[in-house]
């Protein structure tokens, strides 16, 4: 896909002027590449831009433990006010995407998590860190988390929704994947303050980008989504943020959206608010240096991108629901292992961890943004903004919960035990989420 994006880009910028007046709808295009996979290109760039943050609190725990003294548990207080932030933002910046568009609010959100990972450079206190790395880059990095992507699917795209859906949620592994080694190789070398300069260029970097290429609906170059049929831009939608509580109070009276936003709770607690933030050092702890434990992680991302395309490829052909049972219970059975695995040194067993933890990483995504597709229809880019929201808070309390864990028992080992036992959990309510019959279900089940 990115081979298509060098190869169109160029071309499609000097389409844009003739784009400026709208061709007529069903008017088949000339271009061989749809603009609806630039549009995902340039949407997948700037999310690993602005996941580039992500890779590196697990990196900073124990440098900022030894400059400072800040204990583990405050250090993971301010990664949890960055994933609860993430979350809760999510929402609201699908319904601010609506009535502003989404170049404008990705924008914004890219230059204030640039502004908080260069600010941090100057902290000298414990409440620094939770306003710089907590409020800030939690706020810019929530509106450009799961939702953005939803959005543009939504809009952009008919068919092959599930495969972009999971090209897209790829994204944040492929940054994990670029930013984890040079990351953990600069704080290595050159210590934590070049590590988060970097991450805040990453995030300006973008910028260009995202203003020139990427479009807010197909209505503005005059094409119909990929898939579907021509429809004009619907107007402006007002009072975003009284819409999105409203559409989280219809939601809530049912229960599909409790079982999605719990299970997807539980899967923040074993992705980012575990391994994200705890695998580094928990390896460290058993003599591992830091930059072998973050080329691991990066080994995530790499299969995690080939899970995650996988993933949303089977949603497009099978039980979303039974698709999340199988993940869920697949992740609780490998971290019971993962406290046998640890060890100073990288081994087979654990390299098969890795893979195979990498596969199932965010695999549920595409099977949970189905779900909510087809349980909310047309409010389902915000449903699953308030379910990203879980995801999120989930990260958040194991983040906190976890580095207390470990300062007060010396090990991660019952953090491992106890999250595979709630991934146990998630399979189960996975399996009892009802299905949405539609009409050819129905007929189908009177034959």
């Amino acid at each position: 896909m990115l081979s298509d994006v060098t190869q169109t880009t160029a071309s499609a910028a000097r389409d844009d002027d003739r784009q400026a007046v709208p061709a007529a709808p069903g008017r088949p295009s000339r271009r061989r590449v749809h603009r609806a996979w630039i549009v995902a290109a340039v949407t997948f760039v700037t999310i690993i831009g602005g996941a580039a943050f992500n890779s590196l609190p697990g990196l900073l725990i124990d440098p900022l433990n030894t400059e400072f003294g800040w204990s583990r548990g405050e250090i993971g207080l301010a990664v949890s006010i960055d994933m609860a932030l993430y979350g809760l933002t999510a929402p609201f910046a699908a319904a601010l995407m609506d009535r502003f568009g989404i170049r404008r609010v990705v924008v914004v959100a890219l230059s204030t998590v640039a502004a908080g990972a260069l600010a941090g450079v100057w902290m000298t206190a414990a409440w620094q860190l939770m306003i710089y790395w907590g409020l800030l880059v939690g706020l810019g990095t929530g509106a450009m988390a799961m939702s953005f992507s939803a959005t543009v699917t939504n809009r952009w795209f008919v068919a092959r929704r599930g495969l972009v859906t999971g090209i897209l949620t790829a994204a944040g592994a492929s940054g994990q994947l670029v930013f984890l080694p040079l990351c953990a190789w600069i704080v290595d070398r050159h210590g934590w303050r070049p590590a988060s300069v970097t991450v805040a260029l990453a995030a300006l970097v973008v910028v260009p980008f995202v203003w020139l290429l990427l479009r807010d609906h197909p209505a503005d170059v005059g094409l119909a989504p990929y898939g579907g049929e021509y429809a004009e831009k619907p107007a402006p939608a007002r009072g975003a943020a009284r819409r999105t509580v409203r559409v989280l109070a219809d939601a809530a009276r049912t229960g599909p959206f409790w079982l999605l936003a719990g299970t997807f709770a539980i899967c923040g607690a074993s992705t980012n608010g575990l391994i994200r933030t705890h695998f580094v050092p928990s390896a460290h702890d058993h003599g591992m240096p830091i930059t072998a434990a973050a080329s691991l992680l990066a080994v995530i991302g790499v299969f995690d991108i080939i899970g995650t395309v996988f993933s949303g490829w089977l949603t497009d052909r099978f039980d979303a629901r039974r698709l999340l049972a199988v993940y869920y219970a697949l992740r609780g059975v490998s971290l019971l292992f993962l406290p046998m695995l640890m060890a100073p040194t990288v081994h087979p067993p654990m390299v098969f961890f890795i893979v195979f933890y990498g596969l199932d990483w965010v695999a549920t995504v595409p099977p949970t943004l189905a779900l909510c597709r087809e349980q909310y229809g047309e409010d389902s880019a915000i449903v699953f903004g308030w379910v990203l929201a879980s995801h999120q808070v989930g990260a958040a309390l194991v983040a906190f919960l976890g580095g207390v864990a470990r300062d007060v028992f010396g090990s991660y080992d019952m953090v491992w035990y106890a999250s595979g036992a709630l991934c146990a959990t998630a399979a189960l309510m996975a399996l009892v989420i009802r299905r949405v019959r539609e009409p050819s279900d129905a007929v189908a089940g009177l034959g």
